[in-house]
């Protein structure tokens, strides 16, 4: 297992694996399929705002990505980062999320961040074992505030502070 910078070489495989949980999952409350291009740019926005963005390579190939921004636009704000982290399917629950998030949150620590916000759709028993594990504590659901599937999905927030 390898973990890395993500380059603008792994945008097929960053969508492959994203566009897997827009179509089958409430993890993300985006709808619409979206192309390398797409993703591109979005990666490219993150770099620029001078925050990480990493993939976990096993074999030789991208299996899983995480990245954190800006939690709010407002200067304020700019100790507290919003994490995202999505696998392929197949990897999720053998140690390579952890590892990878392991990863963003000690870069994030050395650039001066001082608080995480792990945003969850619930329910997703995974997500919140992954945060709890890595000291994350609950501050807050939102009840039923997106609707996919033809249901709505409510929103927790776990915050990890240093």
């Amino acid at each position: 297992m390898i973990i890395r910078k993500v380059r603008d070489t792994d945008m097929d495989a960053l969508v492959r694996i994203y566009n897997h949980y827009i179509e089958s999952t409430t993890i993300t409350f985006e709808e619409d399929l979206i192309s390398s291009e797409i993703m591109l740019e979005r990666v490219h926005n993150i770099q620029q705002s001078g925050f990480p963005w990493l993939v976990v390579e096993m074999d030789g190939q991208v299996q899983g990505y995480a990245y954190a921004g800006s939690w709010k636009p407002r200067s304020a704000y700019r100790y507290t980062v919003e994490p995202s982290i999505y696998l392929a399917p197949d990897i999720v629950a053998k140690g390579a999320g952890k590892a990878l998030y392991c990863k963003l949150l000690d870069t994030l620590k050395t650039q001066g961040i001082k608080n995480v916000l792990g945003v969850i759709a619930l329910p997703n028993q995974a997500s919140v074992a992954l945060h709890e594990s890595l000291g994350f504590k609950k501050v807050g659901e939102f009840a039923r505030v997106g609707y996919k599937f033809e249901r709505w999905v409510s929103v927790g927030y776990w915050q990890l502070e240093w």
